[in-house]
């Protein structure tokens, strides 16, 4: 069965729930890349939205207020290390040896 909100087709959970809610997830919820001065940004726009929104629909009101609390899935940093290099062993029972000439 197609899940079909205002004559748009969503094919997955989230776009569902913007279609249906109207209001952009991330938004709320932000992405794991973006810096510090964009998040303020988002985060500015998101609380004028959010205002708006307690006004005129408080239930998808208190939905987006909880987006606000979760964090976006960040990704590992790069330490400026070097990864370790494994460590290769002889393998047990080979006795395989190379001669060398003189």
């Amino acid at each position: 069965m197609k899940t079909i909100v205002a004559g748009h087709e969503a094919v997955t959970a989230t776009e569902f729930a913007e279609l249906a809610l109207g209001i952009d997830l991330e938004l709320f919820t932000g992405s794991a890349t973006e810096s510090a001065m964009d998040r303020a940004a988002r985060l500015d726009v998101a609380h004028e939205v959010l205002t708006e929104l307690r006004e005129s629909d408080p239930e998808t009101a208190a939905y987006a207020e909880s987006l606000l609390r979760t964090l976006p899935l960040k990704q590992p940093r790069p330490s400026g290390r070097r990864p370790r290099r494994a460590v290769r062993r002889p393998v047990k029972g080979c006795t395989a040896r190379t001669a060398v000439a003189a």
